[in-house]
């Protein structure tokens, strides 16, 4: 075995000593649970995404080895109830790699990633899984969801042939919103906005865009741009909300370009 290889196992092995240590001597540490740690490890996952999106190398380390934490405590708790261990988890994952990659471990050949991810799918549903739409929680952020979604049906061939019917059902789920804001169908309304949005998703599919990261790009833009605003407004002694919409496009052009120039 390689060197990198030992100070990598050496390392692992560190950290599980560590969470042994913690869960039998620290107070907090050993009063938690699956429930309890649930909704700290979506906070940690967040925060590795914003570290991922904002490129930030060191503070991907740092959250990547918040989220290990997470993984090795839970692998823990599971150890204590005599369900699994870190290893089970391992093992379990390095399985599935295997078997859902049998153009790398098997006989199976494929012409690109396309057909990866189409085997990737059929794979799935011959091991019991009941539809497509199985492996996408239901708890995913509704944007994130709509992407998983389409990925996978797409993945079996639910798809448009090609992006021109794509933007055609945008222009179609736009005409039928609007007649429904002519009605004032409030409940209606809300559904085929959520059509809207739907297809934008599926839009973004096409175009290669992830769209949980096209619309975190553009908050990014709009928070950086407002605050801009507010210290432009705040130096020249001026109430945000006594400006004319005049003055808040001028403030908001002024941003852009101060922004443009950093």
């Amino acid at each position: 075995m390689d060197h990198k290889r030992t100070k990598q196992l050496k390392a692992f092995d560190r950290l599980l000593t560590i969470m042994d240590e913690l869960r039998e001597g620290c107070p907090w540490d050993k009063k938690q649970t699956f429930q309890s740690l649930r909704h700290l490890t979506i906070e940690e996952t967040y925060e590795l995404s914003e570290a991922l999106l904002e490129d930030d190398l060191d503070g991907v380390k740092k959250e990547l080895g918040d989220v290990l934490l997470h993984i090795v405590f839970y692998a823990k708790i599971g150890s204590e109830k005599n369900a699994f261990d870190i290893a089970d988890v391992a093992n379990a994952i390095s399985e599935k790699l295997i078997q859902r990659h049998p153009h790398i471990y098997g006989d199976i050949s494929v012409a690109d990633e396309e057909e990866v991810k189409r085997n990737w799918e059929q794979l799935k549903l011959k091991e019991g899984n009941k539809s497509v739409l199985s492996g996408v929680p239901k708890s995913l952020p509704s944007l994130v969801m709509a992407s998983r979604m389409q990925d996978k049906a797409a993945g079996i061939g639910f798809d448009w042939d090609a992006i021109d019917g794509v933007k055609d059902k945008i222009k179609e789920e736009l005409l039928e919103l609007e007649h429904e804001i002519k009605q004032d169908n409030k409940e209606k309304i809300e559904a085929e906005l959520g059509d809207v949005f739907f297809s934008l998703v599926n839009y973004a599919r096409f175009l290669g865009v992830n769209p949980d990261d096209a619309l975190s790009s553009t908050n990014k833009r709009f928070r950086a741009r407002f605050t801009a605003m507010e210290t432009a407004a705040a130096k020249q002694n001026i109430a945000l909300d006594s400006l004319t919409e005049a003055q808040w496009e001028e403030l908001w052009q002024e941003a852009k370009k101060m922004l443009a120039k950093n």
